[in-house]
């Protein structure tokens, strides 16, 4: 297996779950489903296949990775509000529909969590040497191929500041999965594996943070995406 590192830094970052209400949530770091996304982009590999009208799908011969996310420094969570657009369900405000004179009529505020100073390092692997190497080439801008679109934070509003190829890595404090009852402080559910047809199959797993940073990954921290090969 090959090996890199991925030191990304953002002033600001959202990684939220599929949720609804008036309270939309973040995730504290950047979930290995959304690293594996972010690293097919850096190597112009396009993820999206066809779309059957109602979702776009993931193409079902991506490559598998191992992926190990590490917090290089704790972000903070802030909240904003914003007017939010939504579809009415049924009959549900249809009165305001003619006052609008066919404007968005269907608006709340919502509250939404952002991170703060998002400093994490993702570790790639891969048996694809030449996989790495044209993430090393995006990053250059020396790609020969075109690229969809730009690499966000999680919310296509935040950008990244930098992304830095590494052989070693910064010390981080690695995400591994819970293996037995004993609680571990800081534990979440993070997205492994988006399954965009059917919301059921989509992965998770239950990870918290190391309690010292290291340069390098745990064995556990390493988790295949979308799935081993």
């Amino acid at each position: 297996m090959h090996r890199l590192y991925l030191h990304i830094q953002a002033p600001f970052a959202a990684f939220r779950g599929m949720q609804a209400g008036v309270y939309r949530s973040t995730m504290p770091i950047i979930p290995p489903s959304a690293a594996y996304g972010l690293v097919l982009n850096l190597a112009g590999i396009e993820s999206r296949g066809e779309d059957d009208g109602t979702t776009t799908q993931m193409r079902a011969d991506l490559p598998p990775l191992r992926l190990a996310v590490g917090q290089v420094r704790d972000s903070s969570v802030s909240t904003l509000y914003q007017q939010l657009h939504s579809y009415p369900v049924g009959n549900s405000g249809k009165e305001f529909q003619q006052r609008t004179h066919g404007a968005k009529y269907w608006i709340a505020p919502v509250r939404r969590e952002v991170l703060v100073g998002l400093d994490v390092v993702i570790g790639v692997e891969s048996a694809d040497a030449e996989l790495l190497a044209a993430v090393r080439s995006g990053l250059r801008g020396e790609l020969d191929r075109p690229r969809y679109g730009l690499p966000f934070a999680g919310d296509n509003n935040f950008l990244f500041d930098r992304i830095d190829a590494l052989t070693v890595a910064p010390p981080a404090r690695w995400f591994t999965p819970l293996t037995d009852d004993s609680p571990r402080a800081s534990s979440v559910r993070l997205t492994v594996a988006i399954d965009r047809a059917d919301a059921s199959r989509t992965r998770t797993a239950l990870l918290a943070p190391d309690g010292q940073a290291t340069s390098t990954p745990p064995d556990a921290a390493w988790l295949w995406v979308p799935e081993a090969a």
